[in-house]
C-alpha cells in the first residue's frame, strides 16, 4: 500500500489505477449510482484502506476504501468516521473493518 498526504491525492491515484466508480454507503450495501447498482457485503472486497485525520478538527476524519466487486467493478468509498459515522448493518461493519 502507498502512503498519501491527502485524501484527494489518494483518490486521484486510485482512479488512475482503475478504481473509477464512486460508491455510496447504505445500511446494508454499497450503491453505485452511476450504474444503478447495489453491491452487498458478500459481493465485494476491500482491497486497500487509508485513514485521513483532519488537521484542525476531528470532524474532518475520513476513511478511503478501494473496493472491487465480484463482477469486476472497481471503485472508491469515502466514509466519515467518528461523530458522523453512518449506521450500517453488522455485515457491512465487518466487511469494512
Amino acid at each position: 500500500m502507498k502512503n498519501y498526504d491527502t485524501l484527494s491525492e489518494a483518490i486521484t491515484d486510485l482512479q488512475q489505477r482503475g478504481y473509477t466508480y464512486d460508491f455510496n454507503l447504505k445500511p446494508t450495501c454499497l450503491e453505485c449510482a452511476s450504474l444503478k447498482l447495489e453491491i452487498h457485503p458478500e459481493d465485494f472486497e476491500v482491497v486497500e484502506m487509508y485513514r485521513f485525520e483532519g488537521m484542525s478538527s476531528t470532524d474532518d476524519n475520513s476513511i478511503l476504501y478501494a473496493i472491487t466487486s465480484k463482477n469486476g467493478i472497481k471503485g472508491t468509498l469515502v466514509d466519515a468516521y467518528g461523530v458522523y459515522a453512518e449506521n450500517i448493518s453488522e455485515e457491512m461493519r465487518k466487511k469494512l473493518r
